[in-house]
Parts: structure tokens; sequence; C-alpha cells
């Protein structure tokens, strides 16, 4: 009696200890969902102590508080909270992901198929979050980042890794193989389907290439026209968009904008004045108006929000998607490509009309009204205002709108649209061009950062990232 007391007291022990809500073992195709969920999460957030992109590209600009749309990184530690959302978050659970199922031991030939996708996803995607690492900060922790340890790791150059970064795309595309299938329903972008996450892996080369090709575009050519014969996005069908639902899992839009009864934001002047004076029709998917015509605040002066356009109710939904990457940023990488003299078939006109009927369509606009705007002779190719750099610039600034990063990202690497001058800065060269790295870095790291701000010559707001060569 005394040995089945015993026992049963040590059973009811450890199910009292137990946290059945916290599992210590998680399957690795758990963790990779919630690896997509942190990514999609990161870069829709307007959040402005984790995510200031919307504001870096001037697609918004704040009400009251009016400092980081003047640039101020470092009071709220925006850097800081950007390596730990990417290094502790994202590419953690990635890296988590990728070891428990390479560690599994599938039955049969198609288990082991289904394996190498789930892999060569995975990369994908870590592929994807290094790069946007890069096009924040430029050199940073790669090649020793995600070593337990590696307490110090060092930083890589930015041009060697996207060198890398393009490596490890073909890997993983020559691992994948879609007569077998891979994450299923936890896949939360395409629902497993390999197809598409080849298209999403060829789509994101031509995106390296693109971004790289002033810098290197020997390599840039080689690798767009590798990126298009294998195989790239073809229509919005083809739109990687993380889906958020409408009770849990909400987009952090809706959380920053409605949940929080916080109206902190209006769309920015930059971007609605240059919409309008191209009578563009996403004014109405992408703003209000106010007293019947749309208007945006002056970007980094205060803006009351009652005074001025609000951002689009679709961007205030629950379930408004996390947009991964587009065909219409394929297209406009594509009409880049041929002004380049990149063999990627098609004109630079053709892409280009293409991007932004996508983009319109995407938007829920109407076919016939991208059809009239591209006829505008201040849209047309041939006739709009500029040299090509302005013209896809602009159009690809435009059609990345909410999706700030990409938005700053093309603002650097093609110089336009003209952005504006906050109130708390005195010139155009004020405003940045890459994030400084964290604070917690020069504390704990300080060696590998102090190496890192040398190599890039100086660690400054104004320091380039290795593409932004004009």
């Amino acid at each position: 009696m005394l040995v089945a007391s015993f026992a049963a007291c040590t059973d009811k022990f450890e199910e009292f200890n137990t946290d059945v809500k916290n599992p210590a073992i998680v399957e690795g195709e758990s963790l990779f969902s919630n690896a997509e969920r942190l990514l999609a999460r990161a870069i829709s957030s307007t959040n402005v102590n984790l995510n200031i992109f919307k504001l870096m590209a001037q697609y918004w600009t704040e009400c009251t508080y009016i400092d980081e749309a003047n640039y101020d990184l470092v009071n709220r530690s925006i850097p800081d909270n950007q390596f730990r959302q990417y290094y502790q978050g994202i590419l953690k659970d990635l890296q988590e992901a990728y070891l428990l199922i390479e560690a599994t031991t599938p039955t049969s030939a198609v288990g082991e198929i289904e394996k190498a996708n789930k892999l060569a996803i995975i990369e994908l995607l870590n592929v994807y979050s290094f790069q946007n690492l890069v096009d924040i900060f430029g050199d940073i922790p790669y090649s020793e980042a995600m070593d337990i340890e590696m307490i110090s790791p060092k930083y890589d150059d930015d041009a060697e890794i996207y060198l890398d970064l393009i490596s490890r795309v073909n890997a993983a595309l020559s691992d994948l193989d879609d007569s077998e299938g891979s994450f299923g329903s936890a896949d939360l972008i395409y629902g497993g389907d390999v197809t598409q996450w080849k298209k999403f892996g060829n789509s994101l080369k031509l995106k390296l290439a693109i971004n790289m090709a002033d810098a290197n575009a020997t390599l840039a050519k080689s690798t767009a026209e590798a990126a298009v014969s294998g195989g790239l996005f073809t229509s919005n069908d083809d739109n990687a968009l993380f889906r958020f639902l409408s009770a849990t899992h909400t987009n952090p839009l809706y959380e920053d904008l409605v949940q929080s009864g916080r109206n902190d934001f209006v769309p920015a002047n930059t971007i609605v004045d240059i919409m309008n004076n191209l009578s563009d029709p996403r004014r109405p998917l992408y703003f209000t108006t106010i007293g019947g015509v749309y208007s945006g605040g002056q970007y980094g002066y205060e803006s009351p929000y009652s005074l001025y356009s609000h951002l689009a109710d679709a961007i205030h939904q629950p379930n408004f998607p996390g947009i991964i990457m587009t065909y219409d940023e394929v297209r406009f990488y594509l009409a880049e490509a041929v002004e380049r003299g990149f063999s990627v078939g098609g004109t630079a006109s053709a892409h280009y009309e293409a991007g932004i009927k996508a983009s319109i369509m995407f938007w829920g606009g109407l076919e016939a009204d991208a059809d009239t705007y591209i006829a505008q002779p201040s849209v047309a190719y041939a006739t709009a205002t500029g040299n090509w750099r302005q013209k896809i610039g602009t159009q690809a600034w435009i059609a990345l709108y909410t999706r700030g990063l990409e938005g700053y990202t093309t603002w650097r690497r093609m110089d336009y649209p003209t952005f504006n001058v906050g109130s708390l800065i005195t010139s155009y060269d004020e405003i940045p061009i890459r994030f400084p790295y964290p604070v917690s870095e020069q504390t704990l790291n300080n060696a590998s950062y102090t190496a890192a701000a040398s190599a890039i010559g100086g660690d400054l707001i104004s320091t380039p990232i290795f593409w932004d060569v004009n």
C-alpha cells in the first residue's frame, strides 16, 4: 500500500508540475509555422518600438509624437528590437525547425522527399530573413550568428553575405521536388505547395540579383537570368501572403491601429501628393478622403488626425494579409533587369505596365482603371518624367505601400521618388540610409561591433549598404 501510495503521489506531482500549455519538446513543423508568423508580424507591424519602416519609406507620418518620423532611432531602442525579433525569434525558430526535421527518419521514399522539401523551404525563409537584416544594417553577424557556442559572433561583410545567400537559394531550389508535398497545413503561406515555393525561391533570387546590380553587375546578370529560367511569379495568385485571422492571430496593424485605441498615424503628403498628381486609382484603396479630397499630413511635422486623410478601411481589418513578396514586385524587378541589359525577356515598358496593373488589381481596383491610368502621359513608360530609375522607382515605391522596408530599400537603391525633410532635421542628407547597430551589441559584443563599425567606415546612419552606390 505504501508503494502504491508513493507511486500515485509521484504521478500527481509530475502532472501538477508539467506545463501542458508550454511543452518542452515541440515538433519542427510547429516551429516553422511560428517562424512564418513571426516573420509576417515583423514585416507588417507599425509599432514604433519595433518597425518604423512605413515612416522611413514616407508612406505614413505621425500625428503627435514625431520623433520617429524625424529618424530618432535610438530613444526607443529600435535597432535593438529589430535585431532581437530576427535573431532570437524568426531565425532561431527556423534553425530549431531545421534541426528537428533533419533529425527525423522517414519510413518511405515519399517521406524522404517531403523531408528534403521542408528543409529547403526553411532555407528559403532563412535567406529572406538574413537579406532583410543586411538591407537594414549592412554588415551583420552571419556565419557565426546562430552558433550558441559563439557568444561574441563576428560580423560578416554585407556583399559577401549576399553572395552566400544566392548560393543558399540555389541549393534550396535544387533540393525542391514538387512531385511530393512538404509541410501541408503547417505552412501558413503556401499550404505546403512546393511548386509555389519554387516560384518564391526564384523570385527571391531575382530580388537578390537586382538589389546588388549596381555593385556587382556581372553576377547580378547571371543570377537574374537563372531566376527567370527557373520560373518566377506569373500572377497575383502566386503572391506570398501570410493569412492572418479575424478573431485570433490578427494582423499587428489591426492591433496597432484599432485595438490600441490610438490615432497615431496618417498618410504622408509624400505619397498622397505624388498619387494625386498622377490621378492614381489606388488612392481610395490606400486612403480615405477628408472634405472630399486626399490630403496627407506634412511628413515629419505634427499632423492632427482629424485634419488629414486616414488609412483605408481594408488596412484596419484583423485579417489584412501579411505581405511577404508579390507579383507586382517581381515585374518591376524585371523592368529594371531589361534596362540593365539582362536577358530576361520582354520589354521594360511591358514589365512596368504589368507591375502597375498587378498592384492595382491586388488592392481591389479594376482592370479598366489600371488601363486608363497606364495610358496617361504622366504614367506611360514612354512619356513619364525622368529616366528609367525615376519611372520604375516611383511606381515600384507606390506599389509597395504598407511594405515599409521594401519601399525604403527601393528609395535607397533608385534614389526616387524625392522625399520630404521633416521638422527636426535640416537637410536631405540627414535622412538615414541604414540603421545603426544596436546598443546591446556595443555592450555585449564590443570587439566584433568595433571591428564591424570600422569595416563599414563608421556606424553611422549615413554609411551606405554595399548595394547603395549611387
